[in-house]
Formats: structure tokens, C-alpha cells, sequence
């Protein structure tokens, strides 16, 4: 969660929402199929749970404007991770307090009390940032508080003992907490960002908090840690093994750490030295996963489609800000170690809509497709030939077009987005424009799942060991699709699309 402490002064009353015009989701950038608030800013997704059929998405909202500040919690509910409905504001700023990043978790068991009349409580953990004087910023501090609700999450009532995890620093939040079985007792991950520490808590009824184990400083500690979250993630082809996985953010990227927990402390079996990300593209921060899932449910990611570099410069009106897609999760062992897998929720092929698709097609520099989209899901599968950069351009015309690709040179995926449209909103986004990442080719073969929704692309390379995330701007009227071989011919073994329905 990160702050821009001028934004605190601005004279919109606390505790007011200004007046929202309903929107249409066919405005120019508006994505489809991924969810972006109705209206002004959002980043970091909050509180994430399933409950009651439901899957709860909260996040940090600003009800004012579309710029960051006042933060609040928004807040949505999906049946299938993929259809949206939004709700009233769940947690709004009062009294010079922010409602920063924080997570959510259903008490089945009361040990809060704050279960009355037989109505169980969701209760959300969150960090508190507060400004006591407006003309002294710099003595802002941040602590963690509870709020709880009886409806389902619709409202929520601030704890009078606010707050229940105070150490007195300026930088000290979004708590991630779940419930550890095995010990009974709630476990809370909190971090030190500057120093680049995971701190944990436990405790037995949300209220009262002890310190119990910390991890760090390790992997990318160039930047910030923010929004730690841990959870266990289950073994490809051997469901009953699990690894314990730990997520955190640097400004404009993530990294994770797979290893055990064993109720006080992660034991990292990471490689020493090996940064680990699950998502090699500019467009993807503040992941986090689902509490209270079903049992037999693989894990969930959900993270902010957006840059800190650039995130309130984006070209977006009335809103800014999406989602990336819900990423289910499972681990693949590895010559390298144990390695993430991500994939798009399996609701995502409902909304697939007219199909086209070939086979064998030969390559030699450019090859335009007889389809045209940018709202599509694509599949591309081909066995990159030596010396060649090939694979695929979208959202192509007018001498713009996105390109993702593989470099047999240096066997890695890359995507370009110099040329995929509007980048004179914002000159460090007009600077970052090409990302790349490692993936082992399977049999020679390289496998490619792409959503494109206007103004987001998401890549999933061989079935979702290397995920790649990137905002484009481009003209509306560039929907072009192209495949391309540079330095020699490329035979794609088989391609499929699909145009895709909205979600809304």
C-alpha cells in the first residue's frame, strides 16, 4: 500500500462520497472481463474471502476522485471470480484515519465476540494511517485495526478498541491474516517495509497480538516491501503435498518464496539469491490471496493491474485502475526448485464466444490473421526455431502494435509495448516498455495463453509457469493480429481465438 502523503490535505470533507454517474462498460480503455471499479481510483486489492457462495473482493478506493487518496474499501462480490457486482463503500476513512491495505477472515468459531444473535462476523485487519496534525505529516503512523460485519460484508462497525497492533512507527502495515489449524490461533503477517522484514503475530481472538517470528531481509530488496501474504499452495499431479508460499511487493514488481511455516516462522527453501516472480511484466503489485476458500479449491491470486511509476496517469475517465484476472495457483518442482503455476480461472471459458482457429501455419516475417479483436483470448503453440524472435502482434494498425514474443537467443518471453499506442500521458511509462522473463521450453515447444481487453494484455506461457502483465492504450479502431518470425521461418503448430464477451 503506497501512500502520497500530500493527498491526505485535500479539502474533500471526510466521510462524504461524491455523486457516482453509472457507467456503461463500453467507455474508450474500459476492460470487459476484468474488473474495474465504477468510478474513480483503486489499487490494492483488500480483504479477500469467500463466503456464503461468494467470492469478496475489497480494495482500496478512493470514493472522491480519480487520483489516489482518502483511501477507503471498496467492495464487490462475484459467484465465479469472473461476473462483478458492486456494492456500497464497505470502509470508509473517518476521524484523519485512512483505511489502509488489510485482509479479511470469517470468525466461525466468535473467538472476537463480535458475533451477536447467532450472526457470525467476517472481520477485517487493516492498518490505520493516521495524520493527528494536517500541517505536520511527517508525524503520520500507521498500526493495524479491526472492523467486523453481520450482513455478509454489506457493513461494518469500527472495534471501540482500536487500534490492536501499535508499535509506534511510521511504517508498519497490511496485515495479512488467516486462521493456522494446527495451532488454533489466528496468525497475522505485517511488514517493515524499509527494512525489508515480514513480521508475524498470533493470536487467539483478533483482539490481542503477540509477536512470534519475522523473515527477511531476502530476494529483491531494491525497493519497499509492502502486502505480504502467505498461504499453502498445493503440488502439480499430487494435490495432498503442499508448500507454503510467501508473496510480497516492491513498488513495481513481486517476488515469492516457497518453503513451510510452522506456525511461528517461514522456513525459505528458495534458493539463496534467486528472485522469483509471478509476474514478469510492468502491470502487476499488491497480490494477494483468497481466505476461507473450499477444501478442495486451488488457491487464489489477485493482484492490481497498474504501476506505481505511472498508476495516476493513466488515460482512463470516470475510473483508474483494474484488476488483473483471478490466478488459480499450484507448484511444479523443478530442476531450478519449486516453481509457481498460475491460471486463469475456469469461468473464463464461459465467456468465450465466436472461435476461429488454424494449424501448420508457416512464417516468414509478418502473416496477418483473418480475425480482429481487442477483447480475445488466444492460443498460439509452436516449437521456436534457432536465431529467430517470433510469436505474435496485437492490437495492430496505424503503424502501432503490441508484440509478445520468444528469443531463442537467450530462451526467454518477452513483450514490447513501444509502439501499442497512447504513451504520452506519463514519461516513465513511455519509457517502460519492454519486459521479459525465463521459461523452459517443453519439448522444444513453447505454449502462449493471451487476454487481451483493451487496455490490458496477460500472458500465461506454458500453462502458466511464466505469467507476463501489461497495460496498452491503444486507438480503438488497432485490432489487427499478426504473426511474426524474424531471422528465419517459424511453423505455429496451432492457433485458436476466441472473441470474448463482456463480463458486465
Amino acid at each position: 500500500m503506497k501512500f502520497l502523503i500530500f493527498l491526505i490535505l485535500s479539502s474533500v470533507p471526510f466521510g462524504s462520497v461524491l455523486a457516482q454517474k453509472k457507467p456503461d462498460y463500453k467507455e474508450r480503455y474500459r476492460p470487459r472481463f476484468h474488473f474495474s471499479p465504477a468510478a474513480n481510483w483503486m489499487n490494492d486489492p483488500n480483504g479477500l474471502i469467500y463466503f456464503n457462495h461468494q467470492y469478496h473482493l475489497f480494495y482500496q478506493h478512493n470514493p472522491y476522485a480519480n487520483r489516489w487518496g482518502h483511501m477507503s474499501w471498496g467492495h464487490a462480490v462475484s459467484p465465479d471470480l469472473v461476473h462483478w457486482k458492486h456494492l456500497p463503500l464497505a470502509i470508509p476513512e473517518a476521524k484523519r484515519t485512512m483505511i489502509f491495505s488489510g485482509s479479511a477472515v470469517f470468525d466461525q468459531d466468535n473467538s472476537s465476540g463480535f458475533g451477536k444473535q447467532g450472526h457470525l462476523p467476517l472481520v477485517a485487519v487493516y492498518t490505520g494511517f493516521y495524520v493527528p496534525d494536517s500541517t505536520r505529516p511527517d508525524q503520520s503512523i500507521q498500526y493495524q485495526n479491526l472492523a467486523y460485519s453481520l450482513n455478509e460484508g454489506v457493513s461494518w462497525t469500527q472495534y471501540a478498541g482500536n487500534p490492536v497492533l501499535d508499535l509506534r512507527r511510521k511504517d508498519f502495515r497490511d496485515p495479512f491474516t488467516f486462521w493456522y489449524e494446527p495451532q488454533k490461533k489466528w496468525i497475522m503477517a505485517t511488514v517493515w517495509p524499509r527494512e525489508h522484514m515480514v513480521k508475524f503475530f498470533e493470536s487467539h481472538n483478533l483482539k490481542d497480538w503477540k509477536p512470534t517470528g519475522e523473515f527477511g531481509p531476502a530476494g529483491d530488496t531494491s525497493e519497499i516491501w509492502e502486502c505480504p501474504a502467505l498461504t499453502q499452495v498445493p503440488v502439480e499431479g499430487n494435490p495432498s503435498q503442499k508448500k507454503w508460499v510467501l508473496f510480497n511487493s516492491q513498488q513495481t514488481t513481486m517476488q515469492y518464496f516457497v518453503g513451510d511455516f510452522d506456525g511461528n516462522h517461514f522456513i525459505c527453501e528458495t534458493e539463496p539469491g534467486n528472485i522469483l516472480r509471478p509476474d514478469y511484466g510492468p502491470d502487476f503489485y499488491a497480490g494477494v490471496t483468497y481466505n476461507n476458500l473450499p477444501v478442495n479449491q486451488l488457491p487464489v491470486l489477485l493482484g492490481w493491474a497498474n504501476n506505481w511509476s505511472y498508476a495516476n496517469d493513466i488515460p482512463t475517465d470516470p475510473w483508474k485502475s483494474m484488476m488483473g484476472m483471478p490466478r488459480q495457483l499450484s507448484l511444479k518442482r523443478t530442476a531450478m526448485g519449486w516453481r509457481l503455476l498460475q491460471r486463469p480461472p475456469k469461468a473464463m471459458a464461459t465467456l468465450r464466444g465466436t472461435h476461429w482457429d488454424a494449424q501448420s501455419l508457416s512464417v516468414e516475417g509478418n502473416k496477418f490473421l483473418p480475425v480482429r479483436s481487442i477483447q480475445a483470448e488466444i492460443h498460439i503453440q509452436w516449437n521456436p526455431s534457432p536465431n529467430t524472435k517470433s510469436g505474435i502482434l496485437l492490437a495492430q494498425g496505424q503503424q502501432q502494435y503490441l508484440q509478445i514474443g520468444f528469443d531463442t537467443r537467450n530462451q526467454k518471453v518477452f513483450v514490447d509495448r513501444q509502439f501499442a499506442g497512447d504513451t504520452s500521458f506519463n514519461a516513465a511509462f513511455a519509457r517502460l516498455t519492454r519486459y521479459e522473463g525465463p521459461v523452459d521450453l517443453q519439448n522444444g515447444r513453447l505454449d502462449l495463453d493471451i487476454f487481451i481487453d483493451h487496455s490490458i494484455v496477460e500472458i500465461f506461457a506454458n500453462h502458466g509457469e511464466l505469467v507476463m502483465t501489461t497495460q496498452i492504450f491503444p486507438d480503438p479502431s488497432n485490432d489487427g493480429i499478426t504473426l511474426f518470425s524474424n531471422g528465419g521461418k517459424n511453423s505455429f503448430s496451432k492457433i485458436d481465438f476466441w472473441q470474448m464477451r463482456s463480463a458486465w
